[in-house]
């Protein structure tokens, strides 16, 4: 069982920047892939971006590419989202992700993903 918990969240003003965290338990940390989705209100749930266990394989959606950054370290069983120049679209509720496989992730099917957060709400102010 893995458990996976997100912080980092917060208000911030647009063009600000904000470093989610996903914290994961378990010993098998590095097998999986892990990935971010958001949920804006009243829209539904999108994938954001998702990193293989190597972080040799990364991938970003389009509305982020550029302003986001993916990264983890195995050693700490973490998994990090640096946003950049945030906008106002940005706002939404974050959710951490582990999958076995990465090409899951990209089909933006959250509930489908092996283990799931509970979410950190990322606010950005115009």
């Amino acid at each position: 069982q893995v458990q996976l918990v997100e912080s980092g969240g917060g208000l911030v003003q647009a063009g600000g920047s904000l470093r989610l965290s996903c914290a994961a338990s378990g010993p098998t940390f590095s097998t999986f892939a892990m990935g971010w989705f958001r949920q804006a209100p009243g829209k539904e749930r999108e994938f954001v971006a998702a990193i293989s266990g190597s972080a040799g394989i990364i991938y970003y959606a389009d509305s982020v590419k550029g302003r986001f950054t993916i990264s983890r370290d195995n050693a700490k069983n973490t998994v990090y989202l640096q946003m950049n120049s945030l906008k106002p679209e940005d706002t939404a509720v974050y959710y951490c992700a582990a999958n076995r496989r990465i090409a899951t992730m990209l089909k933006g099917d959250y509930d489908a993903m092996d283990y799931r957060g509970k979410g950190t709400l990322v606010t950005v102010s115009s």
